[in-house]
């Protein structure tokens, strides 16, 4: 996987509860402002940035997309392991690019990502939260961004 640059720019559904927690908690994190937060569920989102891209308002809604400085685009399991060490969060970042557990990342998150907004419902916003503030304060857990 290539290196990223910063800025990174986060396309995500901010109309559902798990999404927006989980950015926010990010956001918070984000001690050096590298993670810029875009809505795509917005009605006045502007899809002129997937201009000659294979890319539509519908894939960003579907899954988690990512675009950084140098243009260069990750969706899914990518783009969490990049946001998350964008937020300084290493020990996380880590674990999603973990080669052990990436396999079972890869297969569940379309699945949480389909289900996002019945998960909601249910209150997995809450833990999500819960688990990116403690990792933010947890000593040792905090990592320059590369």
């Amino acid at each position: 996987m290539f290196p990223v640059r910063y800025p990174l720019t986060v396309f995500y559904d901010a109309s559902c509860p798990l999404c927006a927690t989980e950015m926010q908690a990010l956001r918070e994190a984000d001690a050096e402002g590298r993670i810029q937060l875009v809505d795509c569920s917005a009605p006045d989102f502007d899809d002129s940035v997937l201009a000659g891209l294979p890319i539509q308002r519908r894939d960003l809604m579907e899954r988690i997309h990512a675009r950084d400085a140098g243009g260069r685009w990750r969706s899914g399991v990518d783009a969490f392991e990049a946001l998350y060490r964008a937020a300084g969060l290493e020990r996380v970042a880590r674990m999603w690019a973990d080669p052990r557990w990436r396999p079972l990342f890869v297969r569940v998150y379309p699945w949480v990502a389909r289900y996002r907004q019945m998960l909601s419902r249910f209150g997995i916003q809450r833990l999500a939260g819960r688990f990116i503030r403690s990792a933010a304060n947890c000593p040792g857990a905090r990592a320059r961004a590369r």
